[in-house]
């Protein structure tokens, strides 16, 4: 047995260890945690606000102060071995565009890797994601001999839903059935793809000048479930003309 003096890459301890330490610097300089997601920090002087947010040692920072934002650099590249990659283009699968007037996300790049994947970038696009009056259910037909390959692509299709709210619902339902996914199920995944090849880049777009006006708007299918037969809800939140938030 050995006593470790700090914390070794790869082990169990590690990850939370680098996330106390890293959280202990940052609130040291004056930032407050997020109640909502624990990675997300923020700072609010007078005059400034600045914006952090971390995953894993991959750091996304904004402030409307070019000073304070050089400042936090400082103080972060005194404790760490930090690198600054200037502005944001690609960060987890998500692309980011900037102009003067928006900023465009997407994962189209996400998108073709899964198509290629899935051996599809030669098939034929189509412009609607589901067939008209479908109705999945779990007894829909025969089951899948291998269904690994469905419930990777389910999978994967959901971190698409990211920056594609065309498609959530149809990945949620899916995403009920990859315990036992039967035929029907794996026929309607292969046309998601196929929709999603008709404009692998489609995204968010926000732009720079906008409203701070929340707007959510909601709506319910009364038993909609076919399987439990339950209601089905949704909503979507609007900053200004830009959604931000949607289930």
């Amino acid at each position: 047995m050995c006593r470790l003096n700090k914390s070794l890459y790869g082990l169990k301890q590690a990850s939370q260890t680098w996330f106390s330490t890293f959280s202990h610097v940052i609130k040291s300089a004056g930032f407050r945690q997020s109640k909502a997601d624990y990675s997300l920090f923020t700072k609010q002087d007078d005059s400034s606000f600045t914006v952090l947010l971390i995953y894993v040692d991959d750091i996304l920072l904004t402030e409307n102060d070019l000073i304070e934002m050089q400042r936090l650099k400082d103080c972060l590249l005194r404790r760490f071995c930090i690198k600054d990659l200037g502005d944001l283009k690609y960060f987890l699968g998500i692309e980011f565009s900037r102009s003067k007037t928006s900023v465009y996300m997407s994962q189209g790049k996400y998108a073709l890797d899964i198509l290629q994947d899935a051996g599809l970038t030669g098939a034929c696009p189509y412009k609607f994601s589901i067939e008209q009056y479908l109705k999945l259910t779990s007894d829909d037909g025969e089951l899948l001999k291998n269904p690994v390959k469905y419930k990777w692509l389910v999978e994967r299709l959901i971190y698409l839903t990211v920056t594609r709210s065309d498609i959530v619902f149809l990945v949620q339902t899916l995403s009920q059935y990859i315990q036992a996914p039967q035929k029907p199920h794996w026929d309607a995944v292969i046309r998601i793809l196929k929709y999603i090849k008709g404009s692998p880049g489609q995204g968010l777009l926000l732009p720079s000048e906008n409203n701070l006006t929340l707007t959510t708007y909601c709506d319910s299918d009364w038993r909609g479930c076919q399987t439990t037969r339950r209601s089905i809800s949704w909503y979507c939140t609007f900053l200004g003309s830009s959604i931000i938030s949607w289930k």
